[in-house]
C-alpha cells in the first residue's frame, strides 16, 4: 500500500507542478485553488500516507486499508478535477459546488479511516 500512495502522491505531483509552470507562462493565476488541492491533498496527504503505511502500517492491506486508499484517491481526483472546472469557468459554483462537497467528505473518510488504522495497529498508536 506504501508504492501505491508513493507513486500517487508523485503523479499528483507532477501534475500539480505543470499546472503551477502553465499558470507562470500564461500569468494567469486562475487556478490557484485547484493546483493548491493537487499539490497538498494529492501530493503531500498521500505521502505522509505512503510513510505512515510504510514505518507502522506494513501488514494493513485488508479491506479498511483498501478503501481508505480509494476513498482518498476519488475525494482527491474529484476534488482536484471539480475545482479545476470551477475556476476555469467551465461549471458554476451552483452546479459543482454540491459534487465538491461530496468529494470532500470522500477525502475526510479516507482520512478517518487511516486514523482507524493507526488506532488499531498498537505500535502506531502509542
Amino acid at each position: 500500500m506504501d508504492r501505491k500512495f508513493l507513486m500517487t502522491a508523485f503523479g499528483y505531483a507532477i501534475i500539480g507542478l505543470v499546472l503551477g509552470i502553465h499558470m507562470a507562462a500564461t500569468h494567469n493565476h486562475g487556478q490557484l485553488v485547484a493546483h493548491a488541492h493537487i499539490l497538498l491533498l494529492g501530493f503531500v496527504v498521500s505521502f505522509i500516507y505512503a510513510v505512515c503505511y510504510k514505518l507502522w502500517l506494513p501488514q494493513a492491506t485488508g479491506t479498511i486499508g483498501t478503501v481508505q486508499f480509494w476513498a482518498h484517491q476519488l475525494g482527491t481526483l474529484g476534488l482536484a478535477v471539480g475545482l479545476y472546472l470551477m475556476y476555469g469557468g467551465y461549471i458554476s459554483i451552483q452546479k459543482i459546488g454540491p459534487i465538491l462537497g461530496v468529494f470532500s467528505i470522500t477525502a475526510l473518510i479516507g482520512l478517518l479511516l487511516m486514523k482507524v488504522l493507526l488506532i488499531k495497529n498498537k505500535a502506531a498508536a502509542g
